[in-house]
């Protein structure tokens, strides 16, 4: 088993901590690389523009510290760390042209992203046929380590099964069986309804209406208007980006909220600042909070030092997503390090398996059989006005879903997903 503290070890450097990190073990101080060093250079695709813009700007963030940290104490195999960063404008196609102009023009080592499911897809396959390592940083579809899945490719984010299953079971219970979906139209939505629909029958649930929301709407009236004359016991909305904050609004001005609950798979910290306090509502999965020591734990230092780090140097708390990358890109660089090459083949090998301390409580790992990441989920409810002395705290966390509990078995994934390694 291979176990490598990533974060503890980054972040000791970052914060002059030589001594916490030599006692694990990590070599003295590298003094920064000269312009000669033949750089790694890892391609980042994100949707910089569009619904997802906010997020995705805090996933460069998240990458961004992990290389700073990793080119601190000098870089992977003596070499510094470039990232390379393109804007794929929500569109599954622009991510395909991104990804070969990043490969074949600039040369980049591994590619890393993106937030779109669907641009996760496409550049999985692209990456695939290119021969390329591939770490999906930000999209939950199941079929990027389950029907689709390729040997390059490795999922950070919680799959749509394990949203589904890590709140499922909480919504049916707190509020009941007849469920409203207002859904986007595309594949994270089409995945993410059809694992609600699949628990919904092994509960007993119903789902009175499964509306399809095409990515950027503004106008949610037309679904909005049919919610309560089905009679649902709960709400849930299932958008992500600008169309949760757009939607919410739309609710609250229909007095939905006032009718009935709102609920979630999960819900993103930069779209709840985003809304004024009043309509911070309903109960929510959340993949990663900085601030609670369900996710953080009591004696686990490295996701207390990230958060650390990252509210000194940014002047707010870091969100899931800045989680999701830092750890997509402080696992990629791990690899090469612990393989002592760029090549994808050996670096998909290192992570296999490989469990490691990140930014939570628990020791994670990328499960050989379908490369996703095997790590919690929580569930909370939305508090409007933060705690005191913090305004940003407006999520209590409640619950925690261990991996084991939430994921599809091994045995099952291996009937659906087959890596195909080269020969």
């Amino acid at each position: 088993m291979n176990d490598y503290r990533i974060s503890r070890s980054a972040f000791a450097k970052g914060l002059g901590l030589g001594a916490a990190a030599a006692a694990a073990g990590f070599p003295a101080f590298i003094p920064a690389l000269g312009e000669a060093a033949d750089a790694i250079k890892i391609g980042q695709i994100e949707e910089l523009t569009g619904v997802y813009a906010a997020p995705a700007s805090n996933e460069v963030r998240g990458a961004q510290m992990a290389v700073d940290a990793w080119n601190k104490r000098g870089g992977v195999l003596g070499r510094r760390v470039d990232v390379v960063l393109e804007d794929d404008s929500n569109n599954p196609g622009t991510a395909v042209l991104k990804a070969r102009k990043l490969v074949n023009q600039d040369k980049v080592d591994a590619l890393l992203g993106t937030l779109n499911s669907g641009s996760s897809l496409s550049v999985s396959e692209a990456a695939n046929t290119m021969g390329v390592f591939f770490m999906d940083s930000g999209g939950h579809a199941d079929e990027i380590s389950g029907s689709k899945c390729h040997w390059n490719t490795f999922q950070v984010p919680h799959t749509t099964w394990m949203l589904a299953q890590a709140t499922g079971y909480s919504i049916a219970k707190k509020f009941g069986k007849k469920w409203y979906m207002i859904t986007p139209d595309y594949a994270f939505g089409h995945a993410l309804a059809a694992a609600y629909e699949d628990l919904a029958k092994r509960i007993g649930c119903t789902i009175v209406a499964n509306e399809l929301t095409p990515l950027g709407t503004s106008d949610f009236s037309p679904y909005l208007t049919k919610v309560e004359g089905a009679k649902p016991d709960c709400l849930l909305v299932l958008v992500q980006g600008a169309d949760w904050v757009n939607c919410m609004k739309q609710a609250s001005s229909f007095g939905l909220f006032k009718k009935l609950p709102v609920a979630g798979p999960y819900v993103e910290m930069e779209n709840v600042w985003a809304l004024p306090p009043e309509l911070r509502v309903g109960y929510w999965g959340c993949e990663w909070y900085y601030k609670n020591d369900l996710v953080l734990g009591k004696g686990h230092t490295e996701g207390r030092q990230f958060v650390d780090e990252y509210r000194k140097k940014f002047g707010m708390p870091p969100t899931e997503r800045n989680c999701f990358a830092y750890v997509a890109m402080d696992r990629l660089l791990w690899a090469m390090s612990d393989a002592k090459s760029t090549d994808p083949i050996k670096v998909a090998r290192a992570l296999e398996g490989a469990k490691f301390r990140s930014l939570w409580q628990g020791t994670p790992y990328f499960r050989k059989e379908d490369h996703s990441l095997m790590w919690p989920m929580w569930f909370g409810r939305l508090r409007p006005n933060g705690t005191p002395g913090d305004k940003y705290d407006v999520v209590e966390i409640i619950d925690r879903q261990e991996p084991e509990t939430i994921a599809k078995s091994a045995a099952d994934q291996a009937t659906v997903c087959r890596l195909n390694y080269p020969a």
